[in-house]
């Protein structure tokens, strides 16, 4: 049992690790030292959402090997086998579903006037403050990764 806990433990950590990058001052290795263009603008509306969570696969492995190792703890013989399987595609599911839930993150759907006339909204990370008439840099690169910056 406590095999079973400290399991389940290490699949939360690594869980934690899946995090998605949808914060505007984190910035990948790819984005570094790359040109990207600056916009000026003013802040129009602010609103709370929620990103989801990520779908890398990496939940539903860990959760079929914690799933498979409970279920081989059941029984014997054929029922054994049977209860490895059960578990380790029950393990999956809840894994995949864990998965999601954990690196589910609050966000800001930010409406942006540029200085230009055009407005447009980007949805990002609840990790920097935004109030309706904020000065604001508009932040894109040649990726297609847009962020609003104070």
């Amino acid at each position: 049992m406590k095999w079973l806990q400290f399991t389940g433990m290490v699949l939360l950590v690594a869980l934690a690790g899946c995090a998605s990058g949808t914060s505007s001052q984190v910035y990948s290795r790819d984005q570094a030292q790359k040109q990207m263009s600056v916009y000026y603008g003013t802040v129009l509306t602010v609103s709370p959402v929620k990103i989801e969570g990520t779908k890398s696969g990496a939940g539903a492995v860990a959760g079929g090997v914690v799933g498979g190792i409970a279920g081989h703890s059941v029984g014997g013989g054929h029922g054994q086998a049977l209860a490895t399987a059960a578990g380790a595609i029950g393990g999956a599911l809840l894994g995949a579903v864990a998965e999601q839930g954990v690196t589910k993150t609050d966000g800001l759907e930010i409406t942006v006037e540029l200085d230009n006339g055009e407005i447009m909204a980007i949805v990002q990370a609840d990790d920097v403050s935004f109030n309706v008439a904020d000065r604001v840099r508009i932040v894109r690169g040649a990726d297609g990764m847009i962020r609003v910056r104070q």
